[in-house]
C-alpha cells in the first residue's frame, strides 16, 4: 500500500472461499480493512479472516437472495468499517447438484420440467443479480451520503460476471443471463453514480480454478477446459483477485462502465 493512500473500509461478498477469499486477502495485503461475507459456511469465513493481515476485519452472513438480510449486511458492514469505500459483488450460485439437476444444477430446457426451470431461475436471479442490485442501493446511498477520507473518492464498487454472458452457457443458461444482467447492472449504474464520484466496474472470468468449477476440471473435460485457452491453463483466484484490485484503485475511474474480459483469450469479442 502506498504511504500516501489510507486504509479502505472493503465489502467482499462470498469472501469464504474461492475467488472471494482471494480478493479478501489481496486488499487485505494493501492495508484495507475487510468484511468478508458468507451465506453459510461461517466457519470458513472465519478461517479466511485469521489469515487477514492488518487489523479491522471483519466477517458477516447473509442470504443475498433475501432483501432484507441484504440491509443488515450493509448496515453490519458500515459498523465494523465506519465507511465501505469498496463493494465487491462477488457472490453468485449455480444451483446445487443435490437437488437432481446434473453435476452443477444443468437444467438444459429438452430436459427439465417447467417446474424446475421456474425454480432454478428464480434461486439463481435472486442471488446473483437481485442481491448485488439491492446491496449497491444500499451501499452506494452509503457511500454518498458518508464522505470519504480526505483525498479518496467516494466509492468504489466491482462486479464479478462471466464469461458466460457473451459466450453462453446451454446447460445452465440462468446463471449466464444472471451475469450478463450483472454486466448491464453495472453499465447502468457506471453512469447513475458517477456525477457522485462512484466508478463502477465488472470483470468476466472464464474458468477459474476454485471449487465451484471443480467438476469441469477433472479428466477429460478438464483438459478440453484447458485448450480453450491458448495458455493451456485456467485462471488462478489470485489473478482474478488483482484485477479486482486494480479496478477497485482510486485512480481507476476513468475506467467505470467498462466490462473486463479476463479469460486468457478463451473468447474473444
Amino acid at each position: 500500500m502506498s504511504e500516501h493512500r489510507p486504509s479502505r473500509g472493503v465489502l467482499v461478498t462470498g469472501a469464504s472461499r474461492g475467488v472471494g477469499a482471494a480478493v479478501a486477502r489481496a486488499f487485505a495485503g494493501r492495508g484495507d480493512r475487510v468484511v468478508v461475507h458468507f451465506h453459510r459456511n461461517e466457519q470458513s469465513a472465519l478461517d479466511v479472516l485469521a489469515v487477514l493481515p492488518g487489523e479491522g476485519h471483519a466477517v458477516a452472513g447473509a442470504d443475498l437472495a433475501d432483501p432484507a438480510a441484504v440491509e443488515r449486511l450493509a448496515a453490519e458492514a458500515v459498523a465494523a468499517l465506519g465507511r465501505v469505500d469498496v463493494l465487491v459483488n462477488n457472490a453468485a450460485m449455480i444451483v446445487p447438484p443435490a437437488e437432481g439437476r446434473g453435476r452443477r444444477g444443468d437444467h438444459p430446457l429438452e430436459e427439465t420440467s417447467y417446474a424446475d426451470w421456474v425454480a432454478v431461475w428464480q434461486e439463481t436471479l435472486a442471488t446473483n443479480l437481485l442481491g448485488p442490485a439491492h446491496l449497491i442501493w444500499q451501499v452506494a446511498r452509503h457511500m454518498v451520503d458518508v464522505p470519504p477520507a480526505p483525498g479518496q473518492p467516494t466509492g468504489r464498487i466491482v462486479n464479478v460476471g462471466s464469461r458466460g454472458a457473451y459466450r453462453g452457457e446451454p446447460d445452465i443458461p440462468a446463471y449466464g443471463a444472471s451475469k450478463a444482467g450483472l454486466h448491464s447492472l453495472g453499465q447502468s449504474m457506471a453512469v447513475r453514480l458517477a456525477p457522485h464520484g462512484i466508478a463502477v466496474t465488472s470483470i468476466a472470468p472464464g474458468f477459474i480454478d476454485t471449487e465451484m468449477a471443480g467438476y469441469a476440471l477433472a479428466g477429460e473435460q478438464g483438459e478440453k477446459v484447458r485448450a480453450q485457452s491458448p495458455f493451456h491453463r485456467v485462471a488462478r483466484p489470485e489473478e482474478v483477485a488483482e484485477a479486482v484490485v486494480e479496478l477497485a484503485d482510486p485512480w481507476s475511474h476513468w475506467a467505470s462502465g467498462a466490462v473486463l474480459d479476463f479469460n486468457g483469450a478463451s473468447h474473444l469479442r
